[in-house]
C-alpha cells in the first residue's frame, strides 16, 4: 500500500482505521450506488462542484471519509463538529472562520457529525450561512433525518443513503490493513471471519484486525490463526442499535413476520434482536401486542401463550425466558390471523372522538336510589339470563343514534369462524323479535 493513497502516518498513535482513511475517490470502498460513474453525486464531484447534503448510514460505512473526499474534491476550506461535544457557540466560531475564507475567495464546507444530535435552535443556528451560501453544509448521522432533522434544514440539503458494506467490501479493506501491518499474515478464510464479525462496519472490522495483530506479541511474520479470533470474537454482538432505526426495522420486521404467517422470518428477527443485546421484556411486551392486533380472536390461545411468555422471562429470565418468548412468536406466526377486534376498536375509537357524548339509554342505567327508580332507570331492562337460550332478541345496547351500527366483523379464519356463525345466528334472533314486534303494534 502506498502512502500517499491515504492519510499519513503520525509519530503519536492513530487507530488502523484512522490510517487507512482514503484520500481519494478512487480509493473509497463501497456506496457505489451514489459515487459510479455518472451517478448525480459523482458527477458532481468530477465537475468540483458540490452541495449542501445529508449523509445517512450506519456507523463504519465512510461517511467522514466521504465528506473529507468532497472537501479535497472542491478544493474547499474543511471545518468539522461534532454535536456531542459542539454548541451553538462553535457553529459561530466556526462561521466566523468560514467568512474570513469567504473573503479570500474559498469555500467552506462545515462537516458536522453525529448532526442528530444537535437540538432544534442549534440547527437554526448555521442554517442561514447554509442559505446565503457562506458555508455548505455535509451532516453526517445514523439516525433517519425524516425525524432528526429540522424540515427547513431538510429543504435545503439532499440525502444520500450510505449502505453498509458487504462483506466483500470489508475483506478489501482487510487486506490493505493487512499490507500496512508489517510482519502480520492472515489467511483468506480468517480475513472471512474479520469480515462477518464486521457487521458492514469498516472501523470495526480494522479495529478487530488491529487487535488481532497485538495479540500475536510481535512474532516475525506470524500468523492471524483461528485460536486468536477466537480470542477475539468471544462474547461478540451484533449490530444493533438500542432506540435507533435499526432497532425500530427490526422490530418491525418481527411483527411483520408474525402478521405474515413466517414462523421462520420471525424467529429469525426475533434472534437478531437478542442476539444483538434487546431487553427480552420488551420483546414480550410487543409479542402481546401483535396476540391482540393481528391474532384476535381467531386463536384466542396466542394471547395466554404470549402472556405465559412475559411471565416466564420475569421469573426465570434467560435463556428459559427467550425460548418461552421464542415459542409463543412461533406459535403466532403460525396461528389463524384476525385483525377484527382491532380495527373495530380503532373505528369506533375514531367515531367516539368525533361524535356527541351520547346519554346511556335509560333501560341500561342502574337504580340503586328510590328517585332513580321513578325516573325508570332500569325499568325496561331485560335479564338476559332469564330469556330463552339466554339472549334477550331484540334488545339495544347501544345508544340510539348509534343503535343498528355493526363495529366487529369477524374474519372467515380460525374462532372467528364460529363466532361470526353465532353472531348471524343472534342477528337473525333480533331481526324476528323486531318483526313480532311491529305486528303487535
Amino acid at each position: 500500500m502506498t502512502t500517499d493513497l491515504f492519510a499519513s502516518r503520525q509519530q503519536v498513535y492513530q487507530p488502523l482505521a484512522a490510517k487507512l482513511r482514503p484520500l481519494q475517490l478512487d480509493h473509497y470502498i463501497g456506496q457505489e450506488h451514489i459515487l459510479s460513474k455518472g451517478k448525480p453525486l459523482r458527477e458532481a464531484l468530477d465537475a468540483g462542484q458540490v452541495h449542501s447534503m445529508i449523509l445517512w448510514g450506519p456507523p463504519g460505512v465512510g461517511k467522514t471519509s466521504l465528506a473529507k473526499i468532497v472537501a479535497e474534491r472542491c478544493d474547499a476550506h474543511f471545518i468539522t463538529l461534532s454535536a456531542v461535544l459542539s454548541g451553538v457557540k462553535d457553529i459561530r466560531a466556526a462561521v466566523e472562520e468560514a467568512k474570513q475564507y469567504q473573503a479570500q475567495q474559498k469555500q467552506t464546507i462545515l462537516f458536522i457529525d453525529e448532526v442528530h444530535r444537535f437540538n432544534k435552535s442549534q440547527q437554526d443556528a448555521f442554517l442561514p450561512y447554509v442559505e446565503d451560501g457562506t458555508v455548505l453544509f455535509i451532516g453526517a448521522t445514523t439516525e433517519n433525518p425524516s425525524f432528526e432533522l429540522n424540515n427547513a434544514l431538510l429543504s435545503r440539503t439532499r440525502v444520500y443513503k450510505l449502505r453498509e458494506l458487504s462483506d466483500q467490501a470489508i475483506s478489501n479493506i482487510l487486506t490493505r490493513g493487512i499490507a500496512s501491518l508489517e510482519g502480520v499474515t492472515a489467511g483468506s478464510s480468517q480475513l472471512a471471519r474479520l469480515a462477518q464479525a464486521a457487521d458492514g462496519d469498516a472501523r470495526r472490522g480494522l479495529n478487530l484486525l488491529e487487535l488481532a495483530a497485538e495479540l500475536i506479541d510481535g512474532q516475525q511474520a506470524a500468523a492471524i490463526t483461528d485460536e486468536i479470533l477466537d480470542e477475539i470474537l468471544d462474547g461478540y454482538v451484533r449490530r444493533f442499535d438500542k432506540g435507533g432505526d435499526l432497532f425500530y426495522e427490526q422490530i418491525s420486521a418481527l411483527h411483520k413476520s408474525v402478521r405474515g404467517s413466517s414462523p421462520d422470518g420471525a424467529l429469525y428477527w426475533f434472534c437478531r434482536m437478542i442476539d444483538g443485546g434487546c431487553d427480552p421484556l420488551y420483546i414480550a411486551r410487543r409479542v402481546v401486542r401483535m396476540a391482540s392486533e393481528d391474532i384476535g380472536n381467531a386463536d384466542p390461545r396466542g394471547l395466554e401463550i404470549s402472556l405465559n411468555a412475559w411471565d416466564v422471562q420475569q421469573r426465570l429470565g434467560s435463556p428459559e425466558g427467550e425460548l418461552a418468548i421464542a415459542q409463543a412468536v412461533v406459535y403466532l406466526a403460525s396461528a389463524a390471523k384476525s385483525n377484527a377486534v382491532y380495527s373495530a376498536y380503532n373505528q369506533v375509537m375514531a367515531e367516539i372522538k368525533s361524535q356527541p357524548s351520547y346519554d346511556v339509554p335509560v333501560h341500561l342505567r342502574n337504580a340503586p336510589t328510590s328517585l332513580m327508580q321513578e325516573m325508570d332507570y332500569g325499568a325496561e331492562y331485560r335479564y338476559a339470563h332469564d330469556e330463552p337460550n339466554g339472549y334477550a332478541a331484540g334488545e339495544n345496547y347501544l345508544p340510539e343514534a348509534l343503535k343498528d351500527k355493526r363495529y366487529y366483523q369477524p374474519v372467515p379464519r380460525g374462532l372467528e369462524l364460529k363466532i361470526s356463525d353465532k353472531l348471524n345466528n343472534l342477528r337473525e334472533l333480533d331481526k324476528n323479535s323486531r318483526i313480532r314486534r311491529y305486528v303487535k303494534e
